[in-house]
């Protein structure tokens, strides 16, 4: 990390660096009256790059850019090797967000099988086998930071529906392999720990019975721009498990306002029972600037609020 007209910031200066912004994206969370906090990853690069910097089996270029979306870049990491996990990843940074607040942080995760589409993986071996090491080496992570007393762990799948082979034969394989190794990844978890996980958008009712079996207790999707059109299907399915189908498009600077989003949570009650519908974005914030996103929030907290008080 550099600062203009400084030079290189050392270590210790850059993390002093993040923990100042944990502290204030933990800080604004409580202001707004978020319910589960999250620690705003000021420390990540990208999601699955900065996890594949610290796995074994993994090499990541210098100067090996690629383009994610819009003027967005990552570096993909090389799966060359045999996956092993030599320290914990996220844990302290999980835990000093958790140390400043009485309300639950959520620890954040890369699954298995996004790990494997945003890489470079090696084709000369079965890749549910190198899916089941990288399952070992999340479940190694989420053991710890249940050791640290976090007890919401949200591991992403936002490429589950993406890696879907194009050839019909070829997808019950596929489901039955990347299914197992997100349970298999989450398989630590205790039963007082709640387990997340997250899709990006996609064609989700061609994956819904495989979401169903990674038994996470929540799911949320991206629902906003389409208007909730999962929802019939979602209430076909009869999904029994919690479901978040976001209420806010990331994607866009617009900020929605509070009557709106209470009038998509309306309709969600129409397909979702209220005690499994949570309020959440579409996605991460990382694309949007702190005036936009501290407004936006701010509704969906007041369109939460008046949507359970009409409930009650």
């Amino acid at each position: 990390m550099r600062r203009s007209g400084a030079g290189e910031l050392g270590r210790p200066a850059y993390e002093d660096v993040v923990r100042g912004e944990i502290a204030r994206v933990v800080r604004l969370q409580e202001e707004l009256g978020l319910d589960v906090l999250v620690h705003g990853e000021p420390e990540r690069n990208d999601m699955v790059q900065y996890f594949a910097e610290q796995l074994e089996g993994f090499a990541v270029t210098e100067h090996g850019w690629v383009q994610s979306y819009g003027s967005r870049c990552t570096r993909p990491g090389i799966l060359w090797g045999d996956v092993a996990r030599p320290e914990p990843m996220t844990v302290p940074w999980i835990s000093y967000a958790a140390s400043l607040t009485d309300r639950p942080v959520k620890g954040m995760l890369t699954g298995p099988v996004t790990m494997l589409a945003w890489s470079f993986v090696r084709d000369d071996l079965p890749v549910a086998d190198v899916a089941q090491q990288l399952a070992y080496a999340l479940r190694d992570e989420i053991a710890d930071l249940q050791a640290a007393g976090i007890r919401i762990v949200q591991v992403d799948e936002p490429a589950l529906r993406e890696k879907l082979p194009l050839r019909r034969a070829d997808r019950e394989a596929y489901l039955a392999w990347a299914v197992h190794a997100f349970r298999l990844a989450t398989s630590v978890a205790e039963p007082a720990t709640q387990v997340h996980t997250h899709l990006c958008y996609s064609e989700f009712g061609e994956v819904l019975d495989a979401i169903d079996q990674m038994d996470a207790d929540v799911t949320s999707v991206e629902a906003a721009r389409s208007r909730m059109e999962i929802l019939p299907k979602i209430k076909a399915a009869g999904f029994r498990r919690g479901i978040g189908p976001g209420v806010y498009d990331i994607h866009s600077p617009r900020v929605p306002s509070a009557e709106e989003i209470a009038g998509l949570l309306t309709a969600a009650l129409d397909a979702v029972p209220a005690g499994q519908l949570w309020v959440n974005p579409d996605c991460g914030l990382k694309t949007r600037r702190y005036e936009e996103t501290t407004a936006a929030l701010a509704n969906l907290v007041e369109a939460a609020r008046s949507v359970r008080a009409s409930l009650a």
